[in-house]
């Protein structure tokens, strides 16, 4: 599906999703906040799970859908953002420090493995930031509530509501 409903500027980018209750609940994080949700397959799901369209419910008619069929066909796509952001535990710099700018997009890893070590190198160490986790001994926050934090600091930043 690719539409244009409108756009606040700041792309989501998923890298492989495996569940799809977290995509469904990220589509329509990005359906109200008028994001552009690019996914980049394979996926681990149909697009028409049950369980992403009970997520994101009726807020899915609302979204602005990209689908890709690999990271090099997101790359040279029209609609791909102007700058990337990889989200990931191995970064050393907070997200809180970065000057988000219109036209970006922050990119996420999927459940099971996060990022490839590839992506990582792609995109480059200072475009690499984490979101600060205080207990060191768990692995990583859940991938929606990530999408959700990343992306109200990014609209926070640009006072966008």
């Amino acid at each position: 599906m690719e539409e244009d409903v409108g756009s606040s500027g700041l792309h989501i980018v998923l890298f492989r999703p495996e569940i799809p209750q977290n995509t469904g609940n990220i589509g329509r994080l990005c359906a109200v906040t008028q994001s552009t949700l690019h996914l980049i397959h394979p996926l681990g799901f149909k697009i028409e799970d049950k369980h992403l369209r009970r997520s994101g419910m009726d807020y899915w008619y609302e979204l602005n859908l990209f689908e890709h069929a690999s990271w090099e066909d997101f790359i040279e796509h029209p609609n791909a953002p102007q700058r990337l952001w990889l989200f990931t535990t191995k970064a050393k710099q907070s997200f809180w420090d970065v000057p988000f700018e219109s036209g970006d997009g922050l990119v996420f890893g999927n459940e099971s493995s996060g990022a490839p070590e590839w992506l990582h190198e792609a995109i480059g160490d200072s475009a690499r930031v984490t979101i600060p986790q205080y207990n060191e001994v768990l692995r990583s926050i859940n991938l929606s509530t990530s999408v959700g934090i990343a992306a109200y600091e990014v609209l926070r930043q640009w006072r966008s509501f």
